[in-house]
């Protein structure tokens, strides 16, 4: 069963190499989906995949990002067939 999950970052998220950082961390999972900043100053994930795989992967994120993460918040979304991970700008 293929889940997708929206994550919004706040806190110190864009400038610091977030969306690289997410970007090279999907790699290592069965994920598909995309990065982007928005203009409010958060970050947005959006992962589809299993759903262990996008849970490791967002615990990946988030332990990797830690230090800058000041709060974030997960959806449920519906998938939408993603090609690959990508960065949006």
């Amino acid at each position: 069963m293929v889940v997708c999950k929206k994550v919004l970052y706040s806190g110190h998220v864009q400038g610091v190499g977030f969306r690289y950082t997410t970007q090279r961390l999907a790699q290592g999972y069965a994920v598909t989906g995309y990065v982007c900043n928005l203009p409010s100053g958060q970050v947005e994930l959006v992962a589809e995949g299993s759903t262990d795989e996008v849970a490791a992967f967002i615990d990946a994120v988030n332990r990797q990002m830690a230090e800058y993460v000041g709060r974030h918040t997960i959806q449920d979304e519906t998938p939408q067939g993603f090609n690959g991970f990508t960065i949006r700008h």
